[in-house]
């Protein structure tokens, strides 16, 4: 993708940076492709390299960002679910007044490519969608928990859906249905848009809606802290919001 920037956001974000370094960033799968569209860019007009990894912003498995952190992996900067981040930030594990909010995501649902998509236009719409499957897929991390903990009681089908949906650990929900182990599912649309293979039907109604916070922040005691607010100053600013919007989420910079 080609992204436009502003030469006074390149300054803004570069500013006080003297040498280049690796800067050691996790991000999550929600802002994964935000960050992937802009690294390239930030990396010709700053000089520094992005050492990237990825990882849930929840959950047990062994890449997500919390068990990364306990682990003492060494990463300067991590991107991820604003709510999971300020736990973090209370544990001690992030710089206090470090974080940056990003961008907001929408739950939005999906079928394998080519199938008939269900209308989940209106609340109704969407219980029969899971109804009608024979496999429902969501993730581990904040979409996941939601559609477990609260939506699938607000859609009144919590006793039908037992044994007929299930939480994937890791890995994406887009390419279990892709896969075909799963007929329909829900999670970021920022983490669906890039799944070839699946059909995105649209997001979720708004009365049953979360939309989940995404925010980056520097890891306490990161060598590199400068460099990585100087990435975060980047992947906020009103330049690159167009960039952020394109892969499904909602730039903070543009909500005013």
């Amino acid at each position: 993708m080609h992204i436009k920037t502003t030469l006074a956001a390149l300054a803004f974000a570069t500013a006080g940076i003297a040498h280049a370094t690796d800067v050691h960033v996790v991000s999550s799968g929600g802002f994964a492709q935000a960050y992937k569209d802009l690294s390239g860019p930030y990396e010709r007009v700053s000089g520094d390299k992005l050492v990237s990894e990825w990882g849930p912003s929840m959950g047990a498995t062994k890449h997500a960002i919390p068990a990364r952190l306990a682990r003492g992996e060494h990463i300067d900067v991590v991107i991820m679910v604003g709510d999971a981040l300020d736990k973090l930030m209370t544990e001690g594990k992030l710089e206090p007044g470090s974080k940056v909010i990003l961008a907001d995501s929408p739950i939005a649902c999906a079928v394998r490519h080519g199938v008939p998509k269900p209308d989940i236009g209106t609340v109704d719409g969407l219980r029969q969608a899971f109804l009608h499957a024979s496999k429902v897929a969501y993730s581990d991390s904040a979409s996941g928990e939601y559609i477990k903990r609260e939506l699938l009681d607000k859609l009144g089908i919590q006793q039908q859906m037992q044994g007929k949906a299930a939480q994937i650990p890791a890995t994406p929900v887009g390419e279990i249905i892709a896969h075909g182990e799963a007929d329909f599912g829900c999670q970021q649309r920022s983490e669906l848009k890039p799944v070839q293979g699946i059909d995105i039907v649209g997001v979720l109604p708004a009365e049953v809606q979360l939309k989940t916070q995404f925010a980056g922040a520097i890891v306490r005691g990161a060598p590199h802290a400068d460099a990585g607010r100087a990435l975060l100053r980047f992947l906020a600013a009103p330049a690159n919001a167009p960039a952020i919007e394109a892969t499904g989420l909602e730039p903070a910079a543009a909500q005013h």
